[in-house]
């Protein structure tokens, strides 16, 4: 049955993302929107394997479509730049704070382009502004049924240039990271169910809000003997939870989204020697060094949203459900998810 509770909702939101309990919303007329992942996806056990399925489903899925692809300077996008047709067009991000450098990952993705072998796809850069976030944030929002992560923003945008340039799907390398064991820092230790929840949780809800409740079950499902099992978490909860951001970006965009890595899965346990030695997303890396001989693999980075620059000048929010001031030590990313909540709290209940 479904229950209003926007003191669980606003709790869940700070420190997964999500509105873990598909039963509650925010109000009743913030219905959630929640999109499951593929299913049933493909076990993997070699990068021969993972090739062969990145492949068949590209072939599947783009056929007789005209394709636009995220490509960012990371390898997972990278890979299935070789494996879309030759007159698709690539988008690369990037955010843009006047007179402040940022990330930029377009040289990167040009090498790429260079490399693939295929001239007719087009190379389109697409600029994200802070008057961006301001003006697509809200019928993000709306049409999720909830705040939304900071990347919505920057992939709508793309989504949305790309349904004007006559793309029929939008295909990005999300949820390899989560499923082949990318997050290198989380993967370097062995964590308590205690010390991961303060090292996984984006916003500790106590910190933020008067009134709040805490669901710890999306750590109680992936601990083990007092241990969080961190792959099975990142493949199984959190690759959900990245994979809503873009089905609801593209979705306001109209935008058909594309997710390849999302339809497979690791067979066997991550080798986590290997991880710990340097070599993450194993399977991943090989089947970059077979499509980009000699290109070394760049270190992994986040998509580019420079929050600490944009919400510099913030103060945190003002409204009764949040503590004053609680904003005051948290990093550019953590005041995003304060600032999206608040601003969400304000679409449905202004005051």
């Amino acid at each position: 049955m479904v229950k209003v509770d926007p003191r669980y909702c606003a709790s869940s939101f700070l420190m997964y993302r999500i509105i873990v309990d598909r039963e509650r919303r925010f109000a009743d007329d913030a219905t959630p929107e929640w999109v499951d992942f593929p299913a049933p996806r493909r076990p993997i056990r070699t990068s021969g394997e993972l090739l062969d399925a990145l492949r068949g489903r590209m072939a599947e899925a783009l056929a007789g479509k005209k394709v636009g692809i995220a490509l960012s300077g990371g390898i997972d996008s990278a890979i299935l730049l070789q494996l879309v047709p030759d007159d698709s067009i690539a988008y690369t991000f990037k955010c843009v704070v006047p007179g402040v450098e940022t990330a930029d990952e377009t040289p990167r993705a040009r090498r790429y382009l260079e490399r693939v072998g295929k001239p007719g796809i087009e190379h389109k850069v697409v600029p994200v502004y802070w008057e961006d976030m301001l003006e697509l944030s809200d019928p993000l929002m709306m049409r999720k049924g909830a705040p939304i992560h900071s990347i919505e923003v920057q992939i709508c945008k793309a989504a949305k240039q790309a349904k004007a340039d006559g793309c029929d799907v939008f295909v990005f390398g999300e949820t390899a990271d989560c499923i082949y064991g990318g997050h290198s820092n989380l993967l370097a230790r062995d964590w308590t169910f205690g010390d991961f929840v303060e090292r996984w949780s984006f916003v500790q809800p106590w910190k933020v809000l008067r009134d709040f409740e805490i669901d710890l079950g999306p750590y109680r499902d992936y601990e083990v003997d007092g241990y969080i099992d961190v792959l099975p978490f990142l493949s199984l909860f959190e690759s959900g939870a990245s994979f809503n951001s873009y089905a609801n970006a593209c979705g306001l965009a109209g935008m058909t989204l594309e997710v390849p890595y999302a339809h497979t899965i690791m067979a066997d346990p991550l080798d986590l020697e290997r991880v710990r030695r340097g070599e993450n997303k194993y399977l991943v890396r090989e089947v970059f060094n077979q499509l980009y001989p000699g290109l070394e693999v760049p270190p992994k980075t986040p998509m580019p949203r420079p929050m600490d620059e944009w919400l510099s000048d913030w103060e945190g929010p003002v409204r009764p459900e949040f503590w004053p001031r609680c904003t005051d030590n948290m990093t550019g990313d953590q005041k995003w998810l304060v600032f999206a909540l608040e601003r969400f709290l304000n679409l449905i209940d202004p005051r």
